[in-house]
C-alpha cells in the first residue's frame, strides 16, 4: 500500500450506490480535491452498484465495476447500499460481494470522541472479520411435514480468516501504541500497553466461536512480535453492556463478521451519531473507504445527510495508503467543526445541510 506514495496521481473508484450515498460521497470528493500537494492529484472514476442499479439492469454489481477497481484504481470509496429486508431473487448485497472480490478481509471502524464535545471519552477501534460468519449467505428454506417452514443458515468460521483478522488487530494495536508514545502526540486517556479484546460467544457456540477465539489467541501466543500488546476476551453480550457503561476500557476490539457489524453500529451512539463514524474495508493490496451509516431512505434527497462519516472515511483511506499527514489535516478540520457546533446536520441537533457542513470542513482545511 505504501507504494502509492510514489504515484503522480491517485485513482479512486467512486461508488455512491444508493440513498444518501449519492449525497455524501460528493462531499468526500470535494475534501480530497482540496488537499493540493498533500496527496498525488486525485482522479475519480465513477462506478455503478446498488439496489437502484439492480432494478435497472438485474445486476447489483456490474462486472465492469469489479474489473475497473481491480485494474485501474489505487483505492475506492463506497457510499451506502439499500438492500431489501426480504428475499429478492437474483439480488445480493454489492458491498458484501465487493469485499469478497477484492479480498477486503478487514472492516476497520474507529469510534472516537472529540475533546470539547459532550459525551463519554471514547477512543477505540473495532476490527471486524469481513468475509465469513453468517455473511457467507448460504441460506435455505424448506417445507416441513406439518405444513410449516424451516429456514437454515450456514455459519462459516475458518482458522485462516480468523488468524489473519487477528494479525490485523494486533498490528493495529502495535501501531496505535507507537503513535501514542511518539514525541508530540496528543494526550490520551489510555495509559497502559495497547490492548486487543477478542469478542466472541464461545461459551455457547463452542465450535465456531471457539475456533475464532483460539485462532486469534494463537496470533499472540505463537509470536513474540506482540509481547508489547495485552490481550483479553469479552463475551459479546456482556461486551454490549460494557461498551455503553465503560467504553474507556477498550482499545482494539476484534470480532467475527456479524458481531463486529452490530458492535460498531452500536458504538456509534457513544459519539453522537452514525453520521460521524467512518470505516475502511482493507486487504493486503486494496482499501475502500465506507461510512458506517446506511442508505437512510427517509432523508435521501433532502440534502441533510451528515457528510462527516464519509469525509472521515476518505481520511482513513488516505491513512491506509500512507498519506498520514493529509488524513490528519482532514480529521483536524472535522474536529473543529464539531467543537464549534455552529454548523450541524439534524442528526446532531442542527439545521444545516450536507453542503453547509462540507463547506465548513473545507473552510478549516
Amino acid at each position: 500500500m505504501a507504494s502509492a506514495l510514489k504515484r503522480t496521481s491517485l485513482k479512486i473508484g467512486m461508488i455512491p450506490a444508493d440513498g444518501v450515498g449519492k449525497e455524501v460521497l460528493p462531499a468526500a470528493q470535494r475534501v480530497l480535491e482540496s488537499l493540493g500537494s498533500a496527496i498525488p492529484k486525485p482522479e475519480f472514476i465513477p462506478l455503478l452498484a446498488g439496489w437502484d442499479v439492480f432494478n435497472q439492469t438485474g445486476n447489483a454489481l456490474p462486472d465492469e465495476t469489479i474489473n475497473v477497481l481491480k485494474t485501474q484504481c489505487d483505492a475506492a470509496m463506497f457510499g451506502s447500499v439499500q438492500s431489501p429486508s426480504h428475499k429478492v431473487p437474483g439480488y445480493s448485497s454489492p458491498i458484501v460481494a465487493l469485499r469478497k472480490h477484492l479480498d477486503l478481509y478487514a472492516n476497520i471502524r474507529p469510534v472516537a470522541s472529540v475533546p470539547g464535545t459532550p459525551g463519554p471519552e471514547v477512543n477505540l477501534v473495532i476490527v471486524r472479520e469481513n468475509t465469513e460468519c453468517l455473511y457467507v449467505k448460504q441460506e435455505v428454506i424448506e417445507d416441513t411435514a406439518d405444513g410449516g417452514k424451516i429456514a437454515r443458515a450456514t455459519r462459516q468460521i475458518t482458522s485462516y480468516a480468523s488468524e489473519r483478522i487477528g494479525r490485523m488487530a494486533f498490528e493495529l494495536a502495535l501501531r496505535r501504541g507507537q503513535e501514542r508514545a511518539a514525541p508530540g502526540a496528543p494526550a490520551t486517556f489510555w495509559k497502559g500497553k495497547p490492548l486487543v479484546t477478542i469478542s466472541h460467544k464461545s461459551n455457547v457456540l463452542s465450535v465456531t466461536d471457539g475456533l475464532f477465539r483460539e485462532s486469534v489467541r494463537g496470533v499472540k501466543e505463537n509470536s513474540n512480535r506482540y509481547d508489547g500488546v495485552d490481550m483479553n476476551e469479552q463475551l459479546v453480550d456482556s461486551m454490549v453492556y460494557r461498551l455503553f457503561r465503560e467504553p474507556q476500557v477498550f482499545d482494539v476490539v476484534v470480532a467475527p463478521n456479524l458481531y463486529g457489524d452490530i458492535l460498531s453500529d452500536g458504538a456509534a451512539a457513544l459519539v453522537g451519531s452514525l453520521g460521524l463514524v467512518p470505516s475502511v474495508n482493507a486487504g493486503d493490496n486494496f482499501v475502500m473507504g465506507e461510512p458506517v451509516h446506511g442508505s437512510a431512505p427517509d432523508i435521501a434527497g433532502k440534502g441533510i445527510a451528515n457528510p462527516i462519516a464519509s469525509i472521515r472515511s476518505a481520511a482513513l483511506m488516505l491513512s491506509s495508503l500512507g498519506y498520514t499527514e493529509a488524513a490528519n489535516r482532514i480529521n483536524a478540520a472535522v474536529d473543529k467543526v464539531l467543537v464549534d457546533n455552529k454548523v450541524a446536520t439534524p442528526d446532531l441537533g442542527g439545521k444545516s445541510t450536507t453542503v453547509e457542513v462540507t463547506d465548513a470542513v473545507l473552510n478549516y482545511l
